[in-house]
């Protein structure tokens, strides 16, 4: 039986602390002793204040900090980042303040290790910290995701794929969301973390993961020795069938989503949850594909009025689609693989996903009834 925990709670900490450490207890899944070495891994994908909701918030983070040290571990925050240094995520989001005092490490994941998670991937190179850790713990943010629809507690191990490796891995998984799922699925499977807790008392909804996203208060923390079951109990809260997430989906196919799962706690559904606009990112006959992928499909645009032009786009899509003109922004529609990293990694959040206008008038006579 495995079994997936939901608490109402808010940022206050002490009553956060003690509701973290019940559901570390009740998971039962953390083997934690002295001097046993425990990764956390939150999800700090660029600088931003906690209000925004787009990083783990501190407080969650500090209350399992916390529980690993009465335990007599030695917890080590790593994360590798799309975007900006790793000491002004920990400034911005507020990690510096939270942690002062507190005797923890923080680590910007850096050096890998080939693992071979199975075909067809064979050996990746995942953190090497991940993987030689005793434990890790996942604590990953409820967030939509323009690309996966959302991102959970199995996208958020992710983030143990090293610096430009996770473009990398965009671009070789090109338009195949399903195949991308299996990667996620494979790399959550190696890193095997003990327990995942999504931090839900702030979600995101709309275009996230990024900036482009709107914060919600959801004000619920949930946890589980399998993100598997947390994740497809997350959709279900939300209102979704849970295979519309790809990598629920991938991981049922692979049979590692446990079957015997009960929820407990605080469970209540979350009405009008928005979730960003997913257009399919291929379809028709081979022969024309490129010219519905370039003319009629959803794909991301700018607000040049907003644009400060910074670069941050350009330099980490991988499938080097976007360039930089006189005055904005340049997309190359042939070449985008539409994972929208680059909505991801906006600074400024001006990029946003679109439909086009013929993409728009096609899809609206192709839903309207015949008689």
């Amino acid at each position: 039986m495995t079994a997936v925990f939901f608490k109402k709670a808010s940022y206050e900490y002490d009553a956060l602390r003690p509701l973290i450490f019940d559901m570390i207890e009740s998971a039962g899944s953390c083997v934690i002793g002295r001097d046993t070495r425990v990764l956390i891994k939150p999800n700090l994908l660029l600088p931003a204040r906690p209000e925004k909701a787009i990083l783990t918030h501190p407080l969650v983070v500090k209350a399992v900090v916390e529980y690993v040290l009465e335990h007599g571990g030695r917890p080590v925050i790593s994360d590798s980042p799309a975007m900006g240094s790793f000491e002004k995520i920990l400034k911005e989001g507020g990690y510096a303040d939270v942690f002062k005092g507190v005797d923890v490490e923080f680590k910007r994941f850096e050096t890998s290790a080939k693992i071979d998670i199975g075909p067809p991937f064979g050996k990746i190179e995942i953190a090497r910290e991940a993987m030689e850790a005793n434990s890790v713990i996942n604590i990953a943010k409820l967030k939509t995701h323009t690309q996966m629809l959302l991102t959970l507690g199995v996208k958020n191990i992710f983030g143990c794929i090293v610096g430009f490796r996770k473009p990398e891995w965009h671009l070789r998984n090109g338009i195949d969301r399903d195949m991308f799922a299996t990667l996620l699925v494979k790399i959550y499977a190696a890193v095997n973390p003990c327990i995942t807790i999504i931090d839900g008392v702030l979600a995101m909804e709309g275009q996230g993961p990024g900036k482009s996203g709107l914060p919600r208060p959801i004000g619920i923390i949930a946890g589980s020795s399998s993100a598997f079951a947390l994740d497809r109990a997350i959709c279900q809260m939300i209102g979704i069938e849970p295979d519309r997430l790809p990598t629920n989906k991938a991981a049922r196919q692979l049979g590692l989503a446990p079957d015997d799962v009960t929820v407990q706690g605080d469970f209540e559904m979350i009405q009008k949850f928005k979730l960003p606009d997913m257009g399919k990112v291929t379809f028709g006959p081979k022969p024309v594909q490129r010219m519905i992928r370039k003319h009629l499909l959803q794909r991301p645009v700018v607000d040049s009025s907003l644009c400060e032009l910074c670069g941050e786009c350009w330099r980490y899509c991988p499938a080097k689609a976007i360039s930089r003109g006189k005055k904005r922004i340049v997309f190359d529609y042939d070449k985008c693989i539409r994972c929208y990293c680059c909505l991801e990694i906006c600074p400024q959040g001006v990029l946003r996903a679109k439909e086009t206008l013929p993409g728009k008038i096609i899809r609206r006579l192709s839903l309207r009834d015949p008689a």
